[in-house]
């Protein structure tokens, strides 16, 4: 079952973290991830959003996630992204 990850961020050093955004793609194909959503602007229909950047990622199940959030390979590139972005990045099985 897909499952997706759901990324809020504020980039803090935008030089910084253009060399992670750059790194990342490559790592979350091989964990059979895809990008569904990078970045786009959020429309607020109900409620309030905070203007955080929303980044929506499609896996084939919450395990490839969790391989993928665990793994040696994202291991090097996640620190290009400390001190330039602040993140929350959640989990969620698909129906």
């Amino acid at each position: 079952m897909a499952a997706y990850m759901v990324v809020q961020l504020n980039v803090t050093d935008a030089e910084k973290f253009a060399r992670y955004r750059e790194a990342v793609p490559s790592v979350v194909e091989a964990f059979g991830g895809r990008y569904i959503v990078r970045g786009a602007t959020v429309e607020v229909l109900e409620g309030s959003h905070d203007g955080r950047r929303f980044v929506l990622f499609e896996f084939p199940s919450v395990e490839a996630i969790k391989r993928f959030w665990h793994s040696p390979e994202y291991a090097k590139v996640k620190p290009l992204r400390d001190n330039a972005a602040e993140v929350d990045a959640w989990v969620v099985a698909g129906v």
